[in-house]
């Protein structure tokens, strides 16, 4: 849902780069009806709300839906600039193994880190490079390394390249050998974006989710506007 934090917002938070998240109070429908009331009274006077026209009952309820929708471009701004603010890397750098402590685990702490043992000799680890590279250029606040599977780890077999390693907090969060567990031959950009948000080192600035998040919000005050509409005449009837 739009406004819940997912884990990675907890760790931007954690880290100062998105600042703390003020619970938005909840409105009862007294607090609602009040607010109205006041806004009716400070704009056509003290004429009770029951005597207003639906014009000018539309006109405060645009005012209202303009302030609900004003949060949530709030929001998604803050997240927005605090991604920006970590696209530094963009490319698949190649890691030395006597760097791997710093700039693998020790990085690691502050920003997600995926690895990918490779073998040049492979068309599977030439697959996931390329894939890999598009990857990295897409989300720049996640650094992307690569090195040989044998020089990472001592007699590492063939048969377990491509793999990737995901690192975040610090720990290895997710480890994915041999293509199979990256969607096969016939994977895709898309396939290994999945398996990289669903672990974690990936995030969207506007998901498809959010949007309909969103919509379903502006939808749910055009339904209650309608309703009370209809109510209205009703009441002429």
């Amino acid at each position: 849902m739009a406004g819940e934090d997912t884990e990675w917002d907890q760790i931007l938070r954690d880290k100062g780069i998105l600042p703390a998240k003020e619970k938005e109070p909840e409105i009862t429908e007294d607090e609602l009806i009040a607010m109205v009331e006041k806004a009716v009274a400070a704009k056509y006077g003290d004429k009770p709300i029951e005597d207003r026209t639906l014009d000018e009952l539309d006109e405060l309820e645009d005012e209202e839906d303009e302030r609900v929708l004003e949060s949530y471009r709030r929001q998604r701004l803050a997240e927005m600039q605090a991604l920006s603010s970590l696209e530094k890397y963009g490319t698949v750098t190649e890691l030395s193994k006597p760097d791997y402590n710093r700039e693998v685990t020790e990085a690691s702490q502050s920003v997600y880190v995926v690895l990918h043992l490779y073998q040049n000799h492979i068309p599977a680890c030439k697959l996931i490079n390329g894939i890999l590279d598009r990857i990295a250029s897409n989300h720049r606040y996640v650094k992307f390394m690569r090195i040989r599977g044998d020089q990472c780890i001592e007699n590492y077999p063939d048969r377990n390249c491509p793999t990737l390693l995901v690192y975040g907090e610090g720990d290895l969060k997710r480890n994915l050998v041999g293509i199979a567990s990256l969607g096969g031959m016939g994977t895709t950009i898309d396939y290994v974006e999945k398996l990289l948000k669903d672990c974690g080192a990936l995030k969207s600035l506007t998901t498809h989710g959010e949007d309909e998040d969103a919509e379903e919000q502006r939808r749910g005050f055009r339904i209650s506007r309608a309703t009370k509409q209809d109510d209205s005449d009703d009441d002429w009837d």
